[in-house]
């Protein structure tokens, strides 16, 4: 019981920011690795009751490599709700936007920013799923505030928000896009330079946490399971977002050059997918690998009974989907049985057919069973091409993919990602050869503290 308890020590959040230009390296950082590796995670300003860890206040942690180097950075994301909280010397808000008893009365809420930061038309953004992207200075980590595209864009905004490597379009959705627990979803782009060139809402089956969507070269897919929100049950005091898996699975499926009125939906057994790998086309049929549950972890049935651990667990699984009109079912097909979340892929082959994946794992010979505390490598076919554990104890972040230049060919490059090292409580940049995993890292950044666990990040090069 003694490393459960160990694993939950890197989700308490940490009480400062901090500068550290020059940081110990074991190993040689790749010279080819010139620029910053941002990360995003919850880190509560203030402990607040009743609020789930997944709702802190944003935190990003930022790693710059030049020429061998390594140095650090780390700074609350300054949402309304932050500067408030600050202001007040206290938490003003519960989970999921709810005032304390005792906030005041013309307090709104002002987000988090917590859960990924990405760098696109010259522009660092801070995201998460209920609010506009937050813009970030890079370098200094300064909050700039919301960005909403010259007024183009309104209400929630993804946190997977997906580019496309060909046009350098940014494509997203947000769900409750007509209000709180409701079943509208937005979908919009960005064009290259930054300017929005679309947004429309929708309907969808049911009000569901939608996190990610599917994105290949002429098609969006919006999965819509049955993590249902529910205004009543939110007013009568019961889970806002609750497992009802007799809502079933639905898919839908629009081209991008026509609109939500041309939507097909799809249908399936009930699952939850937090994230896409990546997806493509294939004449008639669109191939998506996703990380799926059986049943939904962290939210409970409607009446409050949690959901069977064994379930609730994330395995790499293909979905495929026939266009041709010979039926509204999508297959699922499980590629592993191994325990994971946070895959990655070689983010110029997004929305096309990859050969190469990442993401981490779990060790199913520890008793932690379920922390993540490895690397997987996977092929085109989603088969084991390299797998490496970190010691007892030890966990690890997302991988993300750098290549190793422009031109460089498809998984030619590193992988970084955070690790917390248990037994020292501290974290390392962990940089692999992202083609040979099982050799473990070719260099460690030391940090001198802990990173808590966050959730995504993203790499941006020098200029």
């Amino acid at each position: 019981m003694q490393q459960v308890a160990e694993r939950y020590d890197n989700i308490a959040p940490i009480p400062f920011e901090a500068d550290a230009p020059f940081l110990k390296v074991i190993g040689e950082l790749p010279r080819e690795l010139n620029g910053t590796l941002y990360r995003n995670g919850p880190n509560p300003q203030f402990e607040s009751p009743g609020a789930h860890w997944f709702v802190g206040d944003g935190m990003l942690h930022a790693f710059h490599l030049e020429n061998g180097r390594a140095g650090y950075r780390n700074r609350w994301v300054r949402t309304p709700k932050w500067l408030a909280e600050h202001d007040a010397g206290r938490a003003l808000f519960g989970g999921f936007g709810r005032k304390l008893p005792d906030a005041p009365a013309n307090l709104t809420d002002g987000g988090v920013a917590n859960t990924n930061i990405i760098f696109h038309a010259g522009k660092l953004l801070a995201l998460e799923e209920a609010h506009l992207p937050t813009e970030i200075e890079p370098g200094t980590l300064a909050t700039r505030g919301y960005h909403n595209y010259q007024g183009r864009v309104a209400g929630n905004f993804t946190a997977h928000p997906k580019v496309d490597p060909v046009t350098g379009e940014l494509v997203f959705f947000g769900y409750n896009a007509a209000g709180p627990l409701t079943p509208a979803l937005s979908y919009g782009s960005i064009d290259v330079t930054g300017k929005a060139t679309r947004f429309e809402r929708f309907e969808a089956p049911y009000a569901s946490m939608v996190h990610d969507f599917i994105v290949t070269e002429n098609h969006v897919l919006f999965p819509i399971l049955p993590i249902t929100g529910s205004m009543e049950r939110a007013m009568s005091g019961r889970p806002p977002y609750a497992w009802e898996p007799d809502k079933g699975a639905y898919v839908g499926v629009m081209k991008r050059s026509g609109t939500a009125k041309d939507i097909v939906w799809f249908r399936a057994e009930a699952c939850y997918v937090f994230h896409v790998m990546n997806a493509w086309e294939d004449g008639d049929r669109i191939v998506a690998d996703v990380m799926q549950f059986e049943e939904a972890p962290l939210f409970p049935h409607p009446d409050g009974r949690p959901t069977d651990p064994e379930k609730s667990r994330a395995r790499h699984c293909r979905w495929t989907f026939d266009l041709s009109g010979n039926t509204d079912r999508f297959q699922q097909t499980y590629l592993d049985d191994l325990t994971g979340e946070f895959p990655r892929i070689d983010d110029r082959r997004a929305g096309m057919k990859s050969r190469h994946g990442w993401y981490a794992c779990a060790n199913p010979k520890l008793p932690m069973f379920g922390a993540l505390s490895g690397v997987v490598h996977v092929d085109g076919n989603g088969r084991r091409a390299g797998h490496y554990l970190l010691p007892a104890g030890d966990t690890i972040s997302e991988p993300v993919f750098v290549e190793r230049s422009k031109d460089a060919t498809e998984g030619d490059g590193w992988l970084l990602a955070v690790v917390w090292r248990a037994r020292e409580n501290r974290s390392d940049l962990a940089v692999f050869n992202a083609t040979d995993v099982e050799a473990g890292p070719v260099a460690l950044v030391q940090l001198g503290h802990r990173v808590p666990d966050g959730f995504h990040g993203n790499w941006v090069g020098a200029a």
